[in-house]
């Protein structure tokens, strides 16, 4: 059978790179399989994607040798709009792909933009919405949603223009169990429509039974490749040693999501938050201590207030308007704290309250016995965003390092940079490296802040597991040397490697502060 995709002999390198990003590549793909391309951060997995999507050459722009044929045309000498119809891509970064600014417009963008008839346009906006179980998403701003929820509108855009080809790049990165389980299914219904896809990942436990095929790359090269029987069998010792993540799901993983359900309110729906999200004999909401960072009245939403003669703050009594609504909160100092809660529950939100990202949040921070609020909340706290690319200011990774540090030190900013696996690429600019790399850049600089409260909203989504490790080390590290850090994560081998606590949030309101000895304890 003639491949669908054709890659032959390709090296490529991006304009102002020191290294090639892969080197002497030559793969095909035949129609209806479905690929994945697995390895470590960095390893050339998202430069394949963009291969086949055209991207390299016509946008990232470098040195070249090689050539791509995707159904029959050679992608180096077509216009990049030629393939549109063909391959339909999902971004790491689902934000970079968005052309509307509510989830109605985004989702019809590409039927609308290759000049449907209304009807057709509204029966795949109908058909996407139904297969994805979207209807919760309609109608709102693309602005307001979280990471997970974005990535769902991300896929059902591609989705209504039905291409041949769908290419999904680090897809699982910021989704929750239960939106992972949907995806599983999204993927599987391609699968049986057809459809030929392939998927650069780091979680592979959701893929398992839907790859046909998966290729291992290391520094630029196709280094193994396994039929799915092939791949299922790998110990654990044996993707540890390939820098894989685990390709069994761990039970902590979906623990709080099981215990949600067994805590909401059949009848109405509503989870009862006067409850422990957690087994009776557990207290909700309760710190190890008293004498830690106390958090007082933080009230947020994104439907502002209207003036009158002043700028009104929210408060408790907004109720169910509020987006965050956390009267009291005492965390443990010198601890690092896992936020965890399903997608588009507050947890950013928590994030950014907390360091004075959002100004009409009017919550105070006590450390020690001094009050910080407003902007002042900024001076004692540093936050690596999600998307770090709002982050990443200068031409290279050391002026990025060196940027947060309130007197500029060469030598601790190299021993960060070595720590991290970043010193190879001191010089390049930010955003030439991978996502995973970007996100380790955004790390170094948090570290080198020297703030004392960290905030990491899905630090390792974008890591392998070698990588996610070191930064669960540099996580314990910054907590033993005093700094109290809380990390927004889907991810539970970072939880069960680094965290002393899980902050749960449901709906923007604290259920639960526990202890992950004592959870360890009670399960």
């Amino acid at each position: 059978m003639e491949p669908l995709v054709d890659i032959c002999n390709v090296t490529h390198k991006y304009k102002g790179a020191g290294e090639d990003s892969i080197e002497g590549v030559s793969l095909s793909v035949t129609k209806g399989e479905t690929l994945l391309l697995c390895g470590a951060s960095g390893s050339g997995k998202t430069s394949v994607i963009r291969l086949i999507n055209g991207l390299i050459p016509h946008y990232y722009h470098g040195e070249m040798s090689g050539d791509v044929f995707v159904k029959g045309l050679d992608v180096g000498k077509i216009e990049l709009h030629e393939l549109a119809g063909i391959v339909g891509t999902v971004f790491q970064n689902p934000r970079s792909q968005f052309f509307s600014v509510d989830t109605d417009g985004e989702i019809v963008f590409g039927p609308e933009n290759i000049g449907l008839a209304p009807e057709k346009i509204l029966d795949r906006k109908n058909m996407v919405v139904d297969q994805m179980d979207l209807e919760k998403l309609l109608g709102r701003s693309l602005f307001e949603l979280s990471g997970g929820e974005k990535q769902r509108i991300a896929c059902a855009s591609v989705a209504a223009l039905l291409p041949e080809i769908i290419l999904l790049d680090e897809p699982s990165s910021n989704l929750d169990f239960e939106a992972i389980a949907k995806l599983h299914e999204i993927i599987r219904e391609w699968k049986e429509q057809g459809k030929t896809i392939i998927i650069s990942e780091h979680r592979l436990w959701y893929l398992k039974d839907l790859v046909d095929r998966v290729i291992y790359m290391d520094n630029g090269k196709i280094s193994h490749e396994w039929t799915r029987e092939e791949f299922s069998a790998l110990s654990e010792s044996e993707t540890k040693a390939l820098k894989l993540r685990p390709t069994e799901v761990g039970e902590h993983f979906s623990k709080l999501f099981m215990e949600e359900e067994k805590n909401t309110d059949p009848a109405s729906g509503k989870f009862r938050v006067g409850r422990s999200a957690f087994p009776e004999e557990r207290t909700a909401a309760q710190p190890a201590s008293r004498d830690g960072i106390k958090l007082k009245d933080f009230y947020f939403s994104y439907q502002h207030k209207p003036y009158i003669l002043w700028k009104q703050k929210f408060t408790e009594a907004d109720g169910d308007s509020l987006s965050l609504c956390i009267p009291e909160l005492v965390l443990p100092k010198g601890k690092v704290i896992a936020v965890v809660g399903r997608n588009g529950t507050g947890k950013s939100t928590f994030l950014r309250c907390v360091c004075g990202l959002e100004k009409d949040c009017s919550g105070t921070i006590e450390i020690d016995g001094k009050t910080y609020r407003g902007k002042q909340r900024i001076r004692v706290s540093y936050m690596v965003m999600q998307d770090v690319n709002h982050q990443l200011f200068t031409d290279s990774v050391v002026s990025e390092v060196m940027l947060s540090m309130k007197e500029k030190d060469e030598r601790r900013c190299q021993e960060i940079l070595d720590t991290l696996g970043l010193s190879t690429y001191k010089d390049t600019h930010p955003m030439a490296l991978s996502g995973g790399q970007k996100q380790r850049v955004a790390i170094a600089s948090a570290i080198a802040a020297e703030a004392q409260i960290l905030l990491f909203d899905e630090p390792t989504s974008g890591l392998d597991f070698a990588h996610m490790e070191k930064v669960g080390v540099l996580l314990r590290r910054l907590a033993a040397s005093g700094k109290t850090v809380l990390v927004s994560t889907h991810d539970p081998e970072l939880i069960e490697q680094c965290c002393d606590y899980e902050l749960y949030i449901r709906k923007g309101r604290v259920v639960s502060l526990e202890s992950c000895r004592q959870i360890e304890t009670l399960r």
